[in-house]
């Protein structure tokens, strides 16, 4: 069952559902998403309208890396989880070779440490995460905000929400480009059920807690992260 299926499932189930901005929502998952701060979206535009400007002058550099490293596109598009659990596209550079068929049906293509998809020139990409920059695109079309749950893909997110009745309230909120998880540590994938708990955790805390002051302190710990490539990317 999709994270999207397991809303409608439980607002169907509810008491007391919601129908707030055209959707149909079960009444404590509505009141996570009301957990927003005003000013998040301006803080969202302005920043990314920022950081567009240094990652852009990168283009040239990051052409010639991943040309040199492996064929195919600069940019790659993929489908992710979003909030209310709906679908949106979203956009990366390109750190894996192509054409790789997922050996196993059961469970979902995760990156893990040592995967032989990753160049070489795509692994400091990712451990710099500069892979994720195209992502200021999603922030400005309004799928994602700077600070967040990441997005997982779809039946990375199907696969989870079988196992905690809970995943599917991290996507009360849009998802992120980094979050209170990532500068805690948990990043990746992985299918470490004690290691995604922790993560997820992390997630639920943040969606109960966030304020501008917390985004300010998770992006400021992100950068850090990732001029000391200490970003636990894989």
């Amino acid at each position: 069952m999709t994270v999207r299926d397991t809303i409608l499932r439980e607002a169907e189930l509810s008491h007391k559902k919601i129908i707030y901005d055209k959707e149909v929502l079960p009444n404590k998952f509505y009141e996570l998403t009301q957990k927003d701060y005003t000013g998040k979206r301006a803080l969202d535009v302005s920043l990314s309208l920022v950081g567009l400007v240094p990652l852009t002058l990168l283009l040239p550099f990051l052409y010639i890396g991943i040309k040199l490293s492996s064929r195919g596109p600069v940019f790659f598009k993929q489908k992710r989880t979003g909030q209310n659990g709906r679908s949106f596209t979203v956009y990366k550079v390109r750190t894996m070779h192509l054409y790789y068929d997922n050996p196993s049906h059961e469970k979902p293509a995760l990156t893990q440490k040592k995967d032989v998809r990753v160049f070489a020139f795509g692994s400091f990409l990712r451990k710099s995460n500069l892979d994720e920059f195209p992502q200021l695109w999603n922030v400005l079309k309004g799928d994602m905000s700077l600070v967040g749950p990441r997005p997982y893909m779809e039946d990375e997110c199907t696969y989870w929400n079988r196992i905690f009745d809970d995943f599917y309230y991290r996507y009360a909120v849009k998802p992120g480009i980094t979050g209170l998880a990532q500068v805690k540590g948990f990043r990746g994938g992985t299918f470490d059920e004690d290691h995604m708990r922790k993560r997820l955790d992390w997630d639920l805390i943040y969606v109960e807690q966030q304020s501008f002051w917390k985004d300010v302190k998770i992006i400021a710990g992100t950068v850090g992260q990732m001029l000391h490539f200490k970003t636990n990317a894989h």
